[in-house]
């Protein structure tokens, strides 16, 4: 540059990289010392491991990252780089409170707990980096502070908060599942205006996405991961081929949308059945629906939701099936699983009162009725084995407790007669017009897939500039 002088923004960027260099190679060290672990644990030479309890209170001091505002503070805090849990967003505060627990059981004592504080940027695909935090997993109240990036002139960033409860291991072998997590089984409400603009329907819900920390999905499936089915035409489109590399970018870039983080998600935990009830009432009742609007809103809608469980943090990730904004993806299952290759289960399920929905009369409260979920295995791009449904339902009825689980094979009758039995519902007795079972775009109707195309299509060059 003229006069040898750098740009400071240049010289800005250059450290944030070397910041993040440090920071992998920390992740590296990570990984290695819980192969340590497991080598030392080969040798015989003893390790002892510890269920915890992690409180994370909250946190002060946190820098204004916003030039209007404050901040938009979460974190995501690690276990030896090989669990993770991510917080809620705490709105436009220096001082969040969060008191959210975790649970993992089986963790080695020479374990590091680390968080990477995060201030959520809206409109933006990348989020501004507060700090980090890295403590042990010794037992006991902990004030820590907050450091900032590399080679900052403001080196700390605030402090946090947190209370680790330890005990030894339950399990007989804490080294079969090791780092495994025990709860509580926390969901999350991903709604998208973005994605609701882009739709001429009022029920927020059908444009929505719902996330569930499953406990015990390593102990239900084992190593077991279905794989995306090379024989379905569709599959072979997202992940084989060099055009495949087009149509994976753009169902992530959708994926992205639809599970973005923000202050408006619904947050919370499921303690019992009308917990897990809840997500699936109607919300705000259908145009044209008998009693008029929010007639039925806290009702148990009769949809049907396509589903996965993730290969990569165990999630339970779903949406109606009707969701106008699905239409012209190659794969809903791959769109939930974010393009994964792999899925630990998928499929669809639907609520249903016992004795069906045939029987059932709104004149009865939702209340005085036990209720079920009946999940199959009706995926194309992954076609899980039917032969852990078993797994699936006892997996399912051990974190929904006081909800009936059903698993059946997309090809059983009763499967069929059930899932129709549903729709038929919607249509005569909540409004449900007959082209909202099936994702379904208006003419002039601009649906996710075409944002996204816009959003990875480069804008033209201006030949004047």
């Amino acid at each position: 540059m003229p006069g040898g002088r750098r740009n400071p923004l240049s010289v800005s960027h250059m450290l944030e990289q070397i910041g993040d260099a440090v920071g992998n190679a920390k992740e590296k060290a990570h990984g290695k010392k819980a192969s340590l672990t497991h080598k030392m644990a080969e040798l015989g030479i003893a390790v002892p491991f510890v269920d915890l309890t992690i409180q994370f209170i909250g946190a002060s001091g946190l820098p204004k990252m916003d030039v209007v505002g404050s901040a938009d503070p979460y974190f995501v805090a690690e276990i030896d780089s090989q669990i993770s849990f991510v917080s809620t967003v705490k709105e436009n505060t220096l001082a969040p409170v969060w008191n959210e627990t975790w649970r993992v059981k089986n963790v080695p004592t020479s374990a590091d707990l680390a968080l990477k504080i995060m201030d959520k940027d809206e409109g933006s695909l990348t989020d501004d980096f507060i700090g980090t935090v890295k403590v042990g997993v010794s037992a006991g109240a902990k004030e820590v502070e907050i450091e900032g990036p590399l080679l900052k002139l403001r080196s700390v960033r605030g402090t946090f908060w947190l209370k680790i409860d330890s005990t030894p291991a339950a399990d007989a072998d804490p080294h079969a599942f090791p780092y495994d997590f025990a709860g509580p089984v926390r969901y999350s409400r991903h709604f998208s205006p973005v994605a609701g603009a882009l739709t001429n329907l009022n029920a927020a819900r059908l444009y929505s996405t719902w996330k569930l920390y499953l406990v015990g999905v390593s102990r239900a499936f084992g190593d077991a991961h279905q794989h995306w089915n090379t024989g379905y035409k569709a599959a072979q489109s997202i992940f084989q081929g060099p055009a495949s590399i087009a149509v994976r970018s753009g169902i992530q870039a959708g994926h992205r949308m639809l599970y973005a983080r923000s202050a408006a998600n619904g947050f919370g935990v499921i303690e019992d059945a009308p917990a897990l009830l809840a997500l699936l009432h109607t919300g705000t009742a259908a145009a044209g629906a008998p009693g008029g609007d929010g007639a039925f809103a806290q009702r148990v809608k009769p949809a049907v939701y396509t589903y996965v469980i993730a290969s990569d943090d165990g999630a339970l990730r779903f949406s109606e099936t009707g969701a106008a904004f699905f239409v012209d993806f190659a794969s809903k299952h791959a769109l939930h699983a974010n393009c994964a290759p792999t899925v630990r289960y998928s499929g669809e399920f639907h609520p249903r009162p016992v004795g069906g929905w045939a029987a059932f009369s709104d004149s009865t409260p939702d209340a005085q009725v036990g209720w079920e979920l009946v999940f199959d295995n009706n995926s194309g791009t992954y076609a899980p084995d039917k032969a852990l449904l078993p797994e699936l339902q006892s997996l399912l009825a051990r974190n929904f407790p006081g909800v009936g689980i059903v698993a059946l094979d997309h090809g059983d009758d009763t499967l069929t007669s059930s899932r129709e039995a549903c729709r038929e519902y919607a249509l005569k007795f909540r409004g449900v017009k007959q082209e909202e079972l099936q994702p379904h775009a208006r003419e002039g109707e601009e649906t996710l897939s075409h944002r996204v195309l816009g959003m990875l299509t480069p804008a033209p060059m201006n030949p004047s500039s």
